[in-house]
C-alpha cells in the first residue's frame, strides 16, 4: 500500500489550542505542510479523510526501548527502583545488535499506533557485555537508527556517557559495556557517530544525535563539561537524569556538598539546551534554578509510579518557567495520552486541588514541547512550513463518544488512550492506516518475536 498521499482532510483539528472543523492539510515537497485549510466541510477530490481530531504528532521525550522487553514480569515482587534496576541489568546484558534493531523496531512501531511522530532514544548500552567495543564502534547506536527508520519515525538518538557505577565507583560488571572508560574517549566515539548520521533523512524518517549524560552518578563532576561542551559546541540536545531517587541527591550531598542540579549548574550542563529528565526529588531551590536557567524537563509519569519514584513537581516547575514535556521511559506503558493527563491527576494528587494544566498545556507538553526538546523545532505544529507530522484520534470509540465535539481536546487528554489512535502520518506519508501499521503489518508478532530473541540470548 502507498504510503504518499499528499493531501488530508481532518475531520476535526487541533491547532493553536483551538478545535477547528473540516481542515484540509495539503503536504508539499520534504515532507512539510504546505497549505492549511479550515472550514471545508468534507474531503476534497483526492484527499485522505482522517475522521476523529487531529493533532500533531506525539513526541515520546524520554525511551529505552529495550526495557519494553520487561513489560509484565517486572510487576512480579515487590522492592524498589534499586532491586527493578538488576533484573534490566540482566536484561542489558543479552543484547546484540541484532536483537536490538528487531526489538526496537517494533518498540517503535508500537510508538507509532499510539501517535508518536518521533522518539528520543537515551542510549547507553554501546559496547559488548565485557566492555570491549564491536568492530564497528556504532553497531549498537546504528541498529536504533536503522529501527527507527524501518518504523517510520523520527529519532533523535542521545549518545549517553556513562562511566561510574557511583561517586567515586568504577563501573560494576554489568555496566561495562555502557562506558568508554573516559570522557574523552566517549566524544570521540559520540562525534564519530554524530558526523556520520545527524541530520540524515532517509524515505521513512530523519536522524538527529544529540548526548547524554546518565546522571551525576555514573558522570564524574570533571566530565560533566566535556558533555555539555560537546553539546553546545553542535547544537546538539542534551539530556540527563537528575534526582529520580533520593539516594542520588544523598550521594551527591556527601560527594560534593550540593544538589545534582546544583552540580551540573557549576559545570555549565542546565540552560535552554538542556532537558533534565525525572526532576522528581527537587527542593525549591532546584526548582527555581531550572526554571531560572530556561532548562526543559522530561516527566515519565507511568515509569515514576511503576518504579516507586514518586511524584514530580509539574506544577512548580512549569510555573518557575521551565517547559515540561514527555516520555514513556522504561514502556511499562506506552501511551502519550496517559503520560499527559497524570501531570494533571498526579498534581491533583498533590494538592488536593484541581485545574492545574489545561488540555492545550498538555497537548503541547505531549507534542511541540516534546519536539523541541529532541532539536525538532519544525515539528508539534498544524502550521504551513512545518513537518507533516500528526495524528487522529477517534472520537466515537467507548472512552470518546458522547462529548460535544468543541470538547474534543479535554476529551482525547483525559479519556482516550493509545489504542484510540487510528491514523498516524510523518513527514506527509500515511504510515498508520485505520490502526494498522503501513511498513509492520503484524506489531504484535514483532514484538513477540523480538522479545523472545532477547530474552534466549540470540
Amino acid at each position: 500500500m502507498s504510503l504518499n498521499s499528499p493531501t488530508y482532510w481532518a475531520e476535526h483539528a487541533w491547532r493553536n489550542g483551538t478545535v477547528e472543523h473540516g481542515v484540509v492539510l495539503a503536504t508539499g515537497p520534504g515532507g512539510r505542510i504546505a497549505g492549511v485549510t479550515p472550514g471545508v466541510p468534507s474531503p476534497p477530490a483526492g484527499a485522505v479523510p482522517l475522521r476523529g481530531l487531529t493533532v500533531p504528532g506525539l513526541a515520546d521525550a524520554h525511551s529505552h526501548a529495550f526495557h519494553r522487553a520487561l513489560r509484565g514480569g517486572a510487576q512480579l515482587g515487590g522492592g524498589t527502583f534499586w532491586t527493578w534496576r538488576a533484573g534490566m541489568y540482566e536484561l542489558a546484558a543479552r543484547l546484540t545488535p541484532d536483537t536490538v534493531l528487531a526489538l526496537a523496531r517494533a518498540v517503535y512501531a508500537e510508538l507509532a499506533l499510539a501517535g508518536v511522530t518521533a522518539v528520543g532514544e537515551f542510549h547507553y548500552v554501546h559496547h559488548r557485555p565485557d566492555g570491549r567495543p564491536y568492530a564497528n564502534p556504532h553497531a549498537m547506536a546504528e541498529a536504533l537508527i536503522a529501527a527507527a527508520a524501518q518504523a517510520g519515525i523520527r529519532i533523535t538518538l542521545l549518545d549517553t556517557c556513562y562511566l561510574a557505577a557511583g561517586f567515586g565507583r568504577e563501573p560494576e560488571p554489568p555496566q561495562r559495556r555502557f562506558s568508554d572508560g573516559t570522557a574523552a574517549r566517549w566524544a570521540e566515539r559520540a562525534a564519530a557517530l554524530h558526523a556520520a548520521h545527524d541530520g540524515q533523512a532517509g524515505a521513512e524518517g530523519d536522524v538527529r544525535v544529540g548526548a547524554a549524560i546518565h546522571s551525576v552518578r555514573a558522570v564524574p563532576a570533571p566530565a560533566l563539561a566535556t558533555v555539555a561542551e560537546w553539546a553546545a559546541a553542535r547544537a546538539a540536545p542534551l539530556h540527563v537524569h537528575l534526582s529520580e531517587q533520593p539516594a542520588e541527591n544523598e550521594d551527591c550531598l556527601r560527594a560534593h556538598g550540593c544538589t545534582p542540579a546544583a552540580l551540573l549548574a557549576e559545570h555549565g550542563a542546565l540552560g535552554p539546551g538542556t532537558t533534565a529528565v525525572h526532576a522528581t526529588h527537587l527542593g525549591a531551590a532546584d526548582i527555581a534554578l531550572l526554571g531560572r536557567t530556561g532548562t526543559r524537563v522530561c516527566l515519565c509519569p507511568t515509569t515514576e509510579r511503576d518504579l516507586a519514584d514518586g511524584i514530580g513537581p509539574a506544577g512548580p516547575l512549569r510555573r518557575a518557567g521551565s517547559p515540561l514535556c514527555l516520555g514513556s521511559d522504561s514502556h511499562a506503558v506506552i501511551d502519550l495520552f496517559e503520560e499527559a493527563r497524570a501531570l494533571e491527576l498526579h498534581e491533583r494528587l498533590r494538592t488536593l486541588t484541581r485545574g492545574h494544566f489545561t488540555a492545550t498545556e498538555l497537548l503541547r507538553a505531549a507534542g511541540e514541547e516534546g519536539h523541541a526538546a529532541l532539536g525538532r523545532p519544525d515539528c508539534g505544529r498544524l502550521e504551513a512550513g512545518c513537518r507533516a507530522d500528526f495524528t487522529t484520534v477517534a472520537l466515537d470509540t467507548v472512552r470518546t463518544a458522547g462529548p460535544d465535539a468543541r470538547l474534543a481536546a479535554e476529551t482525547v487528554v483525559f479519556a482516550a488512550t493509545a489504542a484510540d489512535v487510528r491514523h498516524t502520518v510523518v513527514g506527509g506519508r500515511h504510515l498508520v492506516r485505520e490502526g494498522v501499521h503501513q511498513l509492520v503489518p503484524d506489531v504484535p508478532g514483532a514484538l513477540r518475536r523480538a522479545i523472545a530473541a532477547v530474552r534466549a540470548g540470540r
